[in-house]
């Protein structure tokens, strides 16, 4: 069905769909570069790109010829350089898919009948694990994957499983614990791993502003969907990372309202 016609190109309803569907999928990749390493290097591929085409319009054939060489393999260079983004980016279609696991109607099937399982994380006990942590300057990162429980994060450091309390936060993160240098990863009411080795952030822009610390709470939120609290051994600080991006000097309730946004439901009644 055609809607109207612009010089010789005839709009339909299938073009402004076409055309919606383009720029709504860029403004979502735009999102979830923006800010980090691979966002200059998809700049510098576009920019090779269109040079490309230009020296082909103006038939430069030394010049073009060198240049197609790069295009050949784009797609090549693409999945391996942005391995990670792709990763991530599939992760997000996968969970909110109709088909994700995390979808209440994929319980009707015979092999997902079974008791459910309700989990509450102590979060009361986390926040005053952080206030105690950050008043005695000790470092601390404590990581809330959403999607999955990190199991091959986990299998860097100690498996525990253990249930979640301010005192088991607190030795774990001592200066005088064998386990404190790593990251605890939080999931499904447990506290699975201790000294978790966590990948650090290759984004320039930060990567001289923070400590190791810090670089590792931002680099698990760039390859995955986990939520990190931070805890500055040396400014005594806490701060949240979330997707590639960090918050520093939070207060408990600051705090409090981050968590609230993704795990509401298990924080009722909690004090600010």
């Amino acid at each position: 069905m055609e809607l109207f016609e612009l010089a010789d190109f005839k709009f339909s309803l299938i073009n402004l769909i076409d055309i919606l569907l383009v720029v709504l999928l860029s403004f979502q990749l735009f999102k979830l570069l923006k800010g980090s390493l691979a966002f200059n290097i998809l700049i510098g591929i576009l920019t090779i790109y269109v040079f490309w085409l230009l020296v082909s319009y103006f038939e430069m054939p030394l010049l073009a010829g060198i240049l197609s060489e790069f295009t050949k393999v784009g797609i090549l260079a693409v999945l391996i350089v942005f391995q990670q983004e792709i990763r991530k980016f599939l992760l997000i279609i996968g969970n909110s898919s109709f088909l994700g696991e995390n979808k209440s109607w994929w319980n009707i099937f015979p092999w997902k009948w079974k008791i459910a399982e309700t989990f509450e994380t102590p979060f009361e006990d986390i926040l005053d694990a952080c206030e105690e942590l950050a008043e005695s300057k000790t470092g601390a990162i404590i990581v809330f994957p959403r999607t999955s429980e990190m199991k091959f994060i986990g299998t860097s450091g100690e498996l525990l499983d253990a249930k979640i309390t301010r005192r088991l936060l607190v030795a774990i993160f001592n200066k005088t614990s064998p386990l404190h240098d790593g990251a605890v990863i939080v999931a499904k009411g447990r506290l699975k791993a201790a000294n978790c080795v966590l990948p650090l952030s290759e984004n320039p822009m930060i990567q001289n502003k923070y400590g190791l610390r810090h670089l590792s709470a931002v680099g698990i939120t760039e390859q995955s969907d986990a939520l990190v609290i931070v805890i500055s051994e040396e400014r005594g600080t806490i701060s949240f990372a979330e997707e590639g991006k960090i918050v520093e000097g939070l207060t408990r309730a600051e705090l409090l309202n981050k968590l609230n946004r993704y795990f509401g439901s298990e924080m009722l009644g909690l004090k600010a």
